[in-house]
């Protein structure tokens, strides 16, 4: 049984239980950003870091380098000596001094066992840069165990190849701020991009958590509307795919 639960923005625990007694169940979380305040942008979603901090993760799984994706202070938080990191292949200097107990560099197209997991790197298309004038990493997702993770990305009509091969999107959908930059999904694009890869299951994720300081009051509806606009968009564009909108610490079995 796998138990997925959103934390806001692109953070996810994944619980997967044992294959067999005495092995233990494996937990895998994705891009922690589990701060009140990142910079200009302010949480307006509950706080789930003390909920990751009850029982150690086995692997932090990092889509790219951006720092809403790659948050130090929130990796350096769940870190441990029994907990690996996963990262875009050129990015482990950015959390080798964290305190993980392994740092494992990918490209798109390997698999690495990672906290007991088979962890595979797929493509994902979002311009990466941290700094100006420092070199881009790869942005990738994951997939294990039939649960895509995609982290941020385009749409693009290679994710066609993963058709066949997942169960359940975690999908993002929409951003932090009124506007998208280049290398996002919105509703519209969310929903095609689940119809390229036809899985049972989406859940929306990167929306509804963030938004610029002093921009609550006239944007307070991005909160909700791009889940609602999402939910809309797949009925019509791929009826035969189930949404799953969590709210910020809620959880599911798939």
């Amino acid at each position: 049984m796998r138990r997925i639960t959103w934390l806001g923005h692109a953070t996810v625990l994944i619980e997967m239980d044992p294959p067999a007694p005495p092995a233990h169940g494996v937990r895998l979380l994705t891009d922690p950003l589990l701060r009140g305040r990142v910079a200009h942008l302010r949480r307006h979603a509950p706080s789930t870091g003390a909920s990751v901090a009850v029982e150690p993760v086995d692997a932090v799984l990092i889509s790219h380098a951006h720092h809403d994706h790659l948050d130090r202070p929130s990796l350096r938080d769940v870190a441990r000596p029994q907990t690996e990191a996963v990262v875009p292949h050129g990015a482990a200097a950015l959390v080798h001094d964290l305190g993980f107990g392994a740092v494992r560099e990918v490209a798109a197209g390997e698999t690495v066992a990672a906290g007991g997991a088979q962890v595979e790197a797929v493509r994902a298309w979002h311009p990466t840069r941290r700094f100006p004038r420092r070199a881009e990493h790869d942005a990738l997702g994951y997939l294990v165990e039939r649960i895509w993770f995609a982290g941020d990305t385009d749409l693009d009509p290679a994710m066609a190849r993963l058709r066949g091969r997942v169960d359940v999107a975690l999908l993002p959908i929409w951003g932090w701020g009124p506007t998208l930059g280049p290398g996002h999904l919105d509703p519209a694009s969310a929903a095609q991009a689940a119809a390229l890869v036809r899985p049972r299951l989406v859940v929306p994720i990167h929306w509804g958590t963030f938004l610029p300081l002093g921009t609550h009051r006239r944007h307070g509806a991005l909160l909700s509307e791009p889940a609602e606009a999402f939910a809309a968009q797949l009925a019509r564009t791929a009826p035969d795919v189930r949404v799953a909108t969590l709210a910020v610490g809620e959880s599911l079995t798939a």
